[in-house]
């Protein structure tokens, strides 16, 4: 496997613990649906979490949440709309973004609520 790959990866493992130590339960891993990949959808009470896993080992060409492209956004809506649909959820629906970046041993979190809005 590439190791961009196993970044990846190992990026969404982080975040999914992270999640769970935060009281979020994860439903759904690498939900797939059309164009669209959802990397994990979680419930916080009365919220479902669409989370997007952004892990990069440097900062170099920017930060992880700035390679999430209204395209992708786009595709993520159109996916969630009809999980939830599918699903007959009732839930306060939020896009979030979790980037990490690897600091050499270290993987640095930060979780970004409400990341993007659409229409």
């Amino acid at each position: 496997m590439a190791q961009h790959n196993e970044l990846g990866k190992k990026g969404e493992q982080l975040a999914v613990d992270f999640l769970i130590e935060n009281n979020y339960d994860i439903i759904e891993r690498n939900y797939r649906f059309d164009k669209a990949e959802v990397d994990i959808i979680a419930q916080k009470e009365d919220t479902l979490a669409i989370i997007e896993v952004k892990t990069r080992s440097t900062i170099d060409f920017g930060n992880p949440q700035d390679f999430v492209k209204p395209k992708q956004i786009k595709n993520l809506v159109k996916a969630v709309d009809e999980y939830v649909t599918v699903n007959g959820l009732d839930l306060e629906v939020r896009f979030d973004i979790i980037a990490i970046v690897k600091e050499g041993k270290q993987y640095n979190i930060e979780h970004l609520e409400d990341a993007f809005y659409y229409f």
